[in-house]
């Protein structure tokens, strides 16, 4: 049933908001999820300054402080090459934070462990960590948290799932088109 306006009358309209979101209700969404990430980004780069480290040593020292670290998957995680990892690694020796030892049995292998002022180093992280907790997430309502968690939990998945999906790469091609108004041609038609 429609109104005269051509329009579905207000309580369906307004039920269908109350269902889904609309275009501006995901833009405002992205918005915010950017200006959270930021956010984010910029406190852990205080937190490693605070600790007189880079965002990237603090990484490998915590990995280090698990005592399961290994170089290469770290790398291979980080989207980083073994190089690089090495390079961190050797600034954290020569600032005292952390001791690199041959592994028993295998020449080949390294061990790395915390030095005293590295577990020190660590524990301030820690520290304004949990006053970070504290003072900013502890403050917010703990049913709006547990919403906020399940929300960004669903969110990421859909993300994943789509990423994974290769229909970014699909739908973004479709759009595409030459300049004589053809549309090239799918994956598919080319085998």
């Amino acid at each position: 049933m429609e109104c005269k306006s051509g329009r579905p009358p207000a309580g369906r309209a307004t039920a269908r908001r109350n269902r889904e979101p609309g275009v501006a209700d995901v833009h405002a969404a992205i918005v915010c999820l950017t200006r959270l990430t930021e956010l984010m980004e910029r406190r852990r780069a205080q937190l490693a300054e605070g600790a007189g480290l880079t965002e990237q040593q603090c990484g490998v020292l915590e990995e280090i402080a698990t005592e399961h670290f290994m170089p290469s998957l770290f790398a291979r995680r980080r989207d980083s090459s073994p190089a690089a990892v090495s390079k961190i690694l050797r600034q954290l020796g020569d600032k005292g934070l952390i001791l690199t030892a041959i592994a028993d049995g295998d020449g080949r292998q390294r061990r790395y462990s915390l030095t005293s002022k590295g577990k020190r180093a660590m524990q301030r992280l820690r520290d304004m960590r949990e006053e970070a907790i504290r003072r900013v997430w502890l403050q917010l309502d703990e049913v709006e948290m547990r919403a906020f968690t399940a929300f960004g939990e669903r969110l990421a998945d859909n993300l994943e799932r789509y990423a994974s999906s290769g229909q970014s790469v699909t739908t973004a091609r479709s759009r595409e088109t030459y300049a004589d108004g053809a549309v090239p041609a799918s994956p598919a038609d080319e085998e």
